[in-house]
């Protein structure tokens, strides 16, 4: 553990935003695991609808700083492209 009051402070600031973090990406492999699941069920009005509720939610952590802004744009492209190639 460390001695000095500055160093025990950043301590407890990093796991606090740690545990931000994690919350906020969890939420977003959840959205993202709900649009793939409506596109193996082959439900394209439910498909497209996850993908505006997931593609929300994407950006909403990029602009927390949870994601860099090309990661969220390649999430948000590849999720858009499997939408789109359902018949």
């Amino acid at each position: 553990m460390a001695n000095i009051k500055s160093a025990k402070k950043r301590i407890l600031v990093n796991k606090t935003k740690a545990d931000r973090n994690k919350s906020i990406k969890s939420g977003v492999k959840t959205a993202i695991k709900k649009v793939y699941a409506a596109i193996d069920a082959k439900d394209k009005a439910a498909a497209e609808s996850a993908l505006l509720a997931a593609t929300s939610a994407i950006d909403k952590a990029t602009k927390k700083g949870v994601y860099h802004k090309n990661t969220s744009a390649r999430k948000v492209s590849r999720m858009a492209l499997a939408v789109n190639k359902m018949a």
